[in-house]
Parts: C-alpha cells; sequence; structure tokens
C-alpha cells in the first residue's frame, strides 16, 4: 500500500513537472517576430510604405523603410549616384541589424535588393520583389525597360537637358503608377513627386551564383501594372527560375492601393 502510495505521488510530481515545461515552452515562442526591411522604386520614397510598415508592426515585427539617396528628404545630388550607392545605403541599415532579414524591393528596389544580395546573401532570409525589376547578371533597369512593349511609361518620360534626371508628364503620373488608388492617395503621390535619378538606370549589376543565387525569392505579381507590364514580370521570373510566385490585382502600388493585401502576404511569406 505504502508502494501504491508512493508512486501515485511521483507520478501526480511527475505530471505537474511536466505541465509547467510545457508552460515555460509556449510562453517563449508566442509568435515568430520578423525584421522586414523595405526599398522603395523610383519616382517614390519611404511615405509609400507607411501603412505596411504600421500593419507590419501592429503584428509584431519589425519594419525598417530605407530612403534611397536622391529621393524623399535626401538632396544627394544626381551626378553622385549610382546602383552601388544605393545598394551601400541598403547593406547600412542591414549592419544595424542582428540576424537575418526579409528584404523587400519594388520596381527600382528589385535592381537595389539585387545588389544587396550579391554582397551580403547571409544577412538574407527572402528576397521580395513587388512588381519590381529583377535582372539577371549584366543587365541595368534600361535593358530590361526596354523590352517591355506593353509598359505605358516610356513614353511619357522625359530627360532633363543634362540628362541626369528623368520626369514624368504630370497629367500621366497617376494613371502609370497609381491608376486603382483614391483620390487622397493620388494627391498624395502627385504631393511628394519629385524628378528621379537616371544614372542608376543605366547601372548594370554583376550576380553571382555563389551570391546571388544563394539566397530565396519570392515574386508578387501586379497584374494591373502600368510601369512594368505582367509580361516582363513573367519573363524575368522565369529567367531567375523563381518557383514561389504571388499575385496582386493591383497597379503598379499595391503598398498604397492595398496595403492590408501586401502586409498579409508579407507576414504569410515571414511565416
Amino acid at each position: 500500500m505504502k508502494t501504491t502510495i508512493m508512486s501515485l505521488l511521483f507520478l501526480i510530481s511527475f505530471t505537474v513537472v511536466l505541465f509547467a515545461c510545457s508552460n515555460d515552452d509556449d510562453s517563449k515562442q508566442p509568435g515568430k517576430s520578423v525584421t522586414y526591411v523595405l526599398v522603395h522604386g523610383a519616382w517614390q520614397a519611404p511615405y509609400v510604405w507607411d501603412n505596411v510598415k504600421a500593419s507590419l508592426e501592429k503584428n509584431g515585427h519589425h519594419a525598417l523603410v530605407v530612403e534611397l539617396p536622391g529621393h524623399g528628404n535626401d538632396q544627394t545630388a544626381p551626378q553622385h549616384l549610382s546602383i552601388d550607392v544605393y545598394r551601400d545605403k541598403v547593406i547600412e541599415t542591414l549592419n544595424k541589424i542582428d540576424g537575418k532579414v526579409i528584404l523587400v524591393g519594388h520596381s527600382l528596389g528589385g535592381m537595389v535588393i539585387s545588389a544587396v544580395a550579391e554582397k551580403v546573401p547571409a544577412k538574407i532570409q527572402e528576397l521580395v520583389y513587388i512588381g519590381a525589376y529583377l535582372p539577371s547578371s549584366g543587365q541595368s533597369l534600361l535593358d530590361l525597360a526596354n523590352t517591355d512593349a506593353d509598359a505605358l511609361l516610356g513614353p511619357s518620360l522625359r530627360p532633363s537637358t543634362d540628362q541626369l534626371t528623368l520626369d514624368v508628364l504630370r497629367d500621366n503620373i497617376t494613371n502609370i503608377f497609381i491608376q486603382d488608388g483614391t483620390d487622397a492617395i493620388k494627391n498624395l503621390v502627385l504631393k511628394n513627386y519629385r524628378a528621379e535619378p537616371a544614372i542608376p538606370f543605366t547601372n548594370k549589376v554583376v550576380l553571382t551564383s555563389g551570391n546571388f543565387g544563394s539566397v530565396n525569392k519570392i515574386y508578387i505579381k501586379t497584374l494591373q501594372d502600368h510601369v512594368i507590364s505582367p509580361s516582363l514580370q513573367g519573363r524575368m521570373i522565369s529567367a531567375a527560375g523563381i518557383k514561389n510566385i504571388f499575385q496582386l490585382n493591383t497597379g503598379h502600388s499595391p503598398f498604397l492601393s492595398k496595403p492590408d493585401s501586401v502586409s498579409t502576404l508579407l507576414i504569410n511569406i515571414g511565416h
């Protein structure tokens, strides 16, 4: 009888310990927190990511937005800009972060994040392209854009007399970049518009299979895109051999027209 009682006491104690350990493990894993680094595209600036950033942070993640030199509030002269300058600005941000990040690039930002991945592949968990240029080694943004007969951007471009910046005809800006946005969003884009530095469009990126090729890549297609047509997006995806593909039925700027959809996709990608 005494032996039976001792056995029961031991069993109860063992169960309590297991339960306590289980609770401790659960408390240590309330949900995976991911760090996202967001890179805007041409003729845009960090403000375009505001709603996505807020949503990611509301869901317990970290989000940092890179302001590319010559955009937003940065007044670097256009003659001093290049894809390498943009790349180094992003790497500067990554170097301040412990661990790996999900690096997201839109439009021109796709060229930038590709160049970043070539330099610091170990810092990147995933490369995410959203309606972005996705180069092969030796290609520039201009090389890719010149193959895009379905895009509306080209005919609206107006280079400055010194060839250092590119303007877009003002009457066409919203139809090209944010045709599916509200009037308030369209006005926001117009308010923040500034001419785009031209030199980075001509810079070719060198990518290797050992570095750039080692990073997992995801592409989010923008199916109503007037800047990078869905047909070019498809060709770039095929050339890169990307298998993880998502779609948004939006224009070129889904983070403005459907920020919740973008945030949900990014969160799902992070898990």
